[in-house]
C-alpha cells in the first residue's frame, strides 16, 4: 500500500448546485458531474478511502459546493455514521461545512453539533452589501435569514467562521462591513477577495482592484489590531501572526507549495483542487488510493508548481514567506517586468504587508513577553500615533510605500 498522507479531502455532493443565485458565484457553470446528487456508494467509498489512506489520527473532510445542505440531512447522518464505522480506534473526523446558511434549521444544527462540525458561513457584512450581489433562486434578498442562522448557530454552541467576498462594492465600505461581521459574535472572519474574469481573460466589473484590495486590508486592520486584538480572528492576520512566530501557514493559498486539498465530485472524480476542476486536473476517481494520487506526478507537479513557477519578482520580494506567490488560479497578470504569472491583487497585499509588518512584529515580542491584548493595544497605539507626530499631509507616508501621506495611510491613521 502506498504511504498513508496528509491531506484535506474536500467533497462536493451536489457538484456546483445552489439554492442562491449570487451574482459573482463562478461555481454555479462548473457542472462537471451533471449536479446530480452523490450515490451512498460513492459516498462510503470515498470515507473509507480517506481513512485508509490518511496518517490520522484526524481525517478532514470539507463539505462544499455550490450548497453541500442540497444532498439532505439524511445524506450528512449516513455521512457521520460512515465516519465513525471505519475510523480506527483513537482516531477522529474533522468535518468542515461551507454553506450559505439558508437550509439551517433548528433540526440541521442539532446534527452539525452533535457531529462536532466546523461552518464557514456565508455572509456580506452588512445587510446593504450583502444583497447587493447574494439572492434565492426567486431573486429573493438573503441577508436577514442568513443573519439568522448565525444566531440560531450560537444557540447551538457552534460559533461559524464568516466568509465575507471583498467585492468591488463591498471593498467600499470596509469599516461598516468588518463591525457588522465582528458584532455577530462568532470571533472567526475570512475576507474572500473576488476575482472573476470572462472567457477572454477580462476582468469583470465585481472584482476587486489591486489597490481597492490593499486599501480594504489595511483599514480593517487598524481597526482591528488597534481595537479588537483578542476579541475576534481574521484568517490572513491570524496567518500572517502564526508565520512570525515562527510557525507554518496552515491554509493552501499561503503554503510554499499545494496539491494537499484534493476535491471529489459528485460523480466520484478526484481533481487536482476545486479551483481546477477540469478534465486535464482529473487526477483519479474514487476507485483509487487518495495517497497513491497524492504521490503520483500529475498532482507533484501541480503542487510544486506553485513554488517553482514563481515569478522574479515574487522570488526578490521581502514578503514572499508570508504569502508564497499566493493562489495559483489568480496568477494571470504580467508584471512591470514583462513576467507572466504574477498574482493579480499583488500590488495589493505587498500595501498590506507594508502597513501591517511593523505592528505584528511587535505584537509577536509582547505576546513573548507575556503582555495581554489590552496592553498590547495601548502600546501599539501609542508607538502608532507617535510615527505620526510629525507627518504633514505632503510629507512621505511613513508606511514606506513612497507617496505622499494624504495619498496613502493619512486617511486611516489611528
Amino acid at each position: 500500500m502506498t504511504d498513508r498522507k496528509q491531506f484535506s479531502l474536500m467533497i462536493k455532493p451536489i457538484g456546483s448546485a445552489c439554492n442562491m443565485r449570487c451574482r459573482y458565484c463562478y461555481y454555479l457553470p462548473v457542472h462537471v458531474s451533471g449536479n446530480k446528487k452523490m450515490s451512498p456508494e460513492t459516498l462510503e467509498k470515498l470515507i473509507k478511502n480517506a481513512i485508509d489512506n490518511s496518517e490520522g489520527p484526524t481525517v478532514s473532510f470539507i463539505w462544499h459546493g455550490g450548497e453541500p445542505t442540497l444532498a439532505g440531512l439524511d445524506f450528512f447522518r449516513v455521512a457521520c455514521d460512515l465516519e465513525k464505522k471505519y475510523l480506527p480506534e483513537g482516531w477522529e473526523c474533522w468535518n468542515n461545512l461551507q454553506t450559505n446558511g439558508l437550509a439551517l434549521d433548528d433540526e440541521w444544527c442539532s446534527l452539525l453539533s452533535d457531529n462536532h462540525f466546523d461552518i464557514g458561513l456565508s455572509i456580506d457584512g452588512t445587510e446593504l452589501n450583502h444583497d447587493y450581489y447574494r439572492f434565492d433562486t426567486e431573486d429573493r434578498p438573503t441577508y436577514s435569514r442568513v443573519r439568522d442562522t448565525v444566531l440560531r448557530l450560537k444557540q447551538y454552541g457552534i460559533r461559524p467562521d464568516l466568509l465575507c467576498t471583498v467585492t468591488s462594492h463591498t471593498v467600499k465600505d470596509p469599516v461598516g462591513v468588518y463591525s457588522a461581521l465582528r458584532d455577530l459574535g462568532t470571533g472567526w472572519i475570512q475576507f474572500i477577495p473576488v476575482i472573476n474574469r470572462d472567457p477572454y481573460g477580462n476582468i469583470l466589473p465585481e472584482s476587486v482592484t489591486p489597490e481597492q484590495y490593499g486599501d480594504f486590508l489595511c483599514t480593517v486592520f487598524n481597526r482591528w489590531i488597534y481595537h479588537d486584538l483578542g476579541k475576534v480572528n481574521i484568517q490572513l492576520f491570524t496567518e500572517m501572526l502564526n508565520i512570525l512566530s515562527g510557525g507554518s501557514p496552515s491554509v493552501c493559498w499561503l503554503q510554499e507549495t499545494c496539491g494537499a486539498v484534493p476535491v471529489a465530485e459528485a460523480d466520484g472524480a478526484i481533481y487536482s483542487c476545486d479551483h481546477f476542476v477540469r478534465k486535464d486536473y482529473r487526477i483519479g476517481s474514487v476507485e483509487d488510493p487518495i495517497s497513491g494520487l497524492l504521490s503520483d506526478n500529475p498532482q507533484n507537479s501541480f503542487g510544486l508548481a506553485k513554488k517553482t513557477q514563481l515569478t522574479e519578482k515574487c522570488r526578490s520580494c521581502p514578503y514572499l514567506r508570508l504569502c508564497n506567490g499566493q493562489c495559483p488560479k489568480d496568477r494571470f497578470l504580467v508584471n512591470e517586468l514583462g513576467e507572466p504569472g504574477q498574482y493579480y491583487l499583488c500590488e495589493g497585499l505587498r500595501q498590506f504587508f507594508r502597513v501591517a509588518l511593523g505592528p505584528m512584529e511587535e505584537l509577536v515580542r509582547l505576546n513573548a513577553m507575556g503582555y495581554k491584548s489590552p496592553d498590547i493595544m495601548v502600546s501599539l497605539l501609542s508607538k502608532e500615533r507617535d510615527l505620526w507626530k510629525n507627518i504633514g499631509r505632503n510629507d512621505p507616508c511613513p508606511c514606506g510605500s513612497g507617496k505622499k501621506a494624504k495619498k496613502c495611510c493619512l486617511p486611516r491613521r489611528p
